[in-house]
């Protein structure tokens, strides 16, 4: 099972036309963190996860996500489970370029 996140040319509406991500020192670390314990919780699964930083256009991978397991369900309940812990607690910042101009931090925790 794979998840592959894209950078979208939209944010509610608001066309996007970059990303860029800030990452703190302590984010790769809180990655394999959340990846061993979402395969603790997936007896038999084997994740490797990668979000990447820096700026990216559209369409660019922002975050991969593979998983293997003996039984696709717990593949994919393993990779949806550990999108949601990556999505809310790894400190990864997202700056937005709008097609206008502007710019905003969004999904900041």
């Amino acid at each position: 099972m794979q998840f592959i996140g894209r950078v979208r040319d939209h944010d509610h509406e608001r066309p996007v036309t970059s990303l860029e991500y800030e990452a703190h020192p302590d984010a790769s670390q809180t990655l394999s963190e959340l990846t061993d314990k979402i395969a603790d919780q997936y007896s038999g699964t084997r994740i490797v996860a990668v979000h990447r930083i820096g700026t990216l256009n559209i369409g660019d991978a922002a975050l991969v996500v593979m998983v293997s397991a003996a039984h696709r369900q717990e593949a994919f309940e393993a990779c949806s489970s550990l999108v949601e812990e990556i999505k809310g607690s790894l400190p990864i910042w997202k700056l937005q370029t709008y097609r206008d101009g502007t710019q905003e931090w969004v999904n900041c925790l």
